[in-house]
């Protein structure tokens, strides 16, 4: 009982720090920079425990925690693009560094310290790209908050959907060598509650009442079908992103992450499915988008 408590207790206070952070742009842009640095630093901790495998943590985090930034500042207009150097410097950095460490296997060292770039700090950075808009008619940048809480929303109906779907009626294992507990049928009633959940997204968007209050300076301009495809890429490329942290996990023989939120494990626990949902979701907005002009 005690442990429900704690994880209904922290599950409400991780919604609502999701949920408001995504009001204005700065506040976005710090708390998911202090999410990328916790992510990579708890990354980079389970690595560091196989045998031969010594990577510089701070310097992988703060690396991380520097290309979320540039890009946000960079897609926010308010950097241009030689601000990406340093980070370019720190990349050359790493690799040229394992030359004088007298490392037993610097080519581990080196994929796990180009993993921590590729695989949490350039997805997470991709909601950047999905924030702020630049108008074409003027060139003046804009913040939705819509399009990246959508994400988040679409994953969280998708986890919810499955596990009540597949505790009902579940049978059939959906990859049983990785995570035993998902089923077809969960999947599938997962990915039913993000369309329900898209349509009405796509009410309110097109609604304009985000505007109305203050909340947006524009629509996102995706119809209703637009939008039911992007529930259905989160939902594909999310249980894809939670199924590829569970291998990570199994080939590390570990259960969580980490405990940094009570009962629900570490960062990468939580934000495991937004690591492949964010990119695929960023190339399929771009993609209907470029077909529309």
């Amino acid at each position: 009982m005690k442990t429900f408590i704690v994880r209904t207790i922290t599950g409400i206070l991780f919604v609502a720090v999701m949920l408001t952070c995504f009001l204005r742009p700065l506040t976005m842009v710090m708390i998911f920079s202090l999410i990328t640095g916790a992510a990579i630093w708890e990354f980079t901790g389970l690595v560091n425990n196989r045998e031969n495998v010594s990577i510089n943590r701070f310097i992988c985090t703060a690396s991380g925690v520097f290309l979320f930034v540039a890009i946000a500042g960079y897609c926010w207009g308010i950097v241009t693009a030689s601000v990406f150097i340093p980070y370019l410097l720190t990349v050359v950095y790493l690799f040229i560094s394992e030359l004088y460490t007298g490392s037993k296997d610097p080519i581990h060292d080196w994929a796990y310290s180009m993993m921590s770039q590729m695989y949490i700090a350039l997805p997470l950075a991709c909601i950047n790209v999905l924030a702020f808009r630049t108008v074409i008619t003027t060139g003046d940048v804009v913040y939705n908050m819509l399009l990246p809480l959508s994400i988040f929303v679409f994953l969280w109906m998708n986890d919810t959907g499955a596990y009540l779907t597949g505790s009902l009626i579940g049978r059939h294992k959906l990859f049983p060598r990785i995570s035993p507990g998902k089923t077809w049928e969960g999947s599938i009633g997962g990915g039913v509650l993000v369309l329900i959940v898209a349509a009405l997204i796509a009410m309110i968007d097109h609604s304009h009442w985000l505007i109305d209050i203050g909340l947006a300076t524009t629509d996102t301009a995706l119809s209703t079908p637009e939008w039911l495809g992007l529930g259905l890429t989160v939902v594909f490329f999310g249980t894809w992103g939670d199924l590829v942290e569970s291998l990570f996990k199994r080939t590390l023989g570990i259960k969580d992450s980490g405990n940094v939120l009570p009962g629900h494990g570490g960062m990468l626990d939580r934000f495991d499915s937004s690591l492949m949902a964010l990119p695929a979701a960023v190339i399929y907005v771009y993609t209907i988008t470029l077909a529309g002009v």
